[in-house]
């Protein structure tokens, strides 16, 4: 994952989410990359990159719920709680 609006646009067919290529494949290679780091070291790249694309003006709310959407079911009850209150912190920005 280069940046949060890379991964939206190589990941969906449209607004909704239909279309969406290989989430699956993506988790699998970012967990791949953070192998040993982790789970903190996960949480601040992702925050990183989207506080990059918020500053830059190339990150959106409707894209930071579409990743929400799609990354979330694959997170257990807690990882998910810290993901959604990661996503409502950038949305605020």
């Amino acid at each position: 994952m280069d940046d949060f609006a890379s991964y939206q646009r190589k990941n969906q067919g449209n607004a909704t989410g239909e279309g969406f290529v290989d989430w699956q494949g993506e988790v699998n290679r970012l967990a791949a990359q953070f192998e040993g780091k982790g789970e903190g070291a996960l949480i601040k790249e992702i925050f990183a990159r989207a506080v990059e694309g918020k500053r830059a003006g190339t990150l959106t709310n409707a894209e930071i719920d579409l990743f929400y959407r799609q990354f979330a079911p694959t997170l257990d009850p807690v990882r998910r709680k810290k993901l959604q209150k990661l996503v409502q912190q950038l949305k605020e920005m």
